[in-house]
């Protein structure tokens, strides 16, 4: 490929690369990653209720990474209510799990940007270390592949095996036991498997340019270096 090409191939990366850093920063700070229903289970086994009664006992939860809105419904109307995990939530969720996965969100965001600015560099400089030339630029989508993808491994097994909707619902609450009734993910959850997709794009579009793959190269000069000493 001539570098006039070679030079719009990694602009056009470089550009999906910063798209990525934008999705991913705009995504972690809305609320839309879950969102479902939560059943006040209490309320509707006082007045046994069933079929199209249990509407009334029926509420609406939707949450991101570090707040959402739930309404409660007890059969007396909702109740609107406005939450923050930080520091309102910290003793309710799994808080560990849940910083993990905000560490691999601002990882992702870094290394996206660093992913985005070398590969400008190598459209339009020229790179004089590994990591800094084409290269490099495996390590740095790959990475960013790799985070994108804890990002929504550690949050759907907060989700679903933590109970973080259930821990939501019946944070403070002594009267009434909630439970979820149906869940599933938003909008920002699924940004950040678009994310994973475009990185690893950008790696097929790095191997577009011409770029051996590390591995394959440091395999060929392997099977070189011994076939040279078995000749001598």
């Amino acid at each position: 490929m001539h570098s006039r090409q070679k030079s719009v191939v990694f602009c056009v990366a470089g550009v999906v690369s910063f798209s990525c850093v934008l999705t991913a920063a705009v995504a972690v700070g809305l609320p839309f990653w879950v969102r479902g229903t939560v059943l006040c289970q209490t309320g509707a086994e006082l007045v046994n209720a069933s079929g199209p009664e249990l509407d009334k006992f029926l509420g609406n939860v939707r949450y991101g990474l570090f707040g959402g809105e739930r309404v409660k419904q007890c059969g007396l109307g909702g109740r609107n209510l406005n939450f923050y995990f930080f520091p309102d939530l910290v003793d309710a969720i799994p808080a560990g799990l849940h910083v993990t996965v905000l560490f691999f969100c601002g990882v992702l965001i870094v290394f996206s940007s660093v992913a985005s600015g070398f590969f400008f560099f190598n459209a339009f400089g020229k790179p004089y270390e590994t990591l800094h030339g084409p290269m490099g630029l495996y390590l740095w989508n790959l990475i960013c592949c790799v985070c994108s993808c804890m990002v929504m491994v550690l949050f759907a097994s907060e989700v679903k095996l933590r109970r973080l909707s259930d821990r939501i619902a019946n944070f403070k609450e002594t009267t009434f036991l909630f439970r979820t009734h149906t869940e599933c993910y938003d909008s920002c959850f699924w940004l950040f498997f678009l994310i994973f997709f475009l990185h690893g794009l950008n790696i097929l579009l790095i191997r577009l340019t011409g770029i051996q793959f590390p591995f394959r190269e440091a395999k060929e000069s392997d099977l070189n270096s011994g076939a040279a000493d078995l000749m001598y």
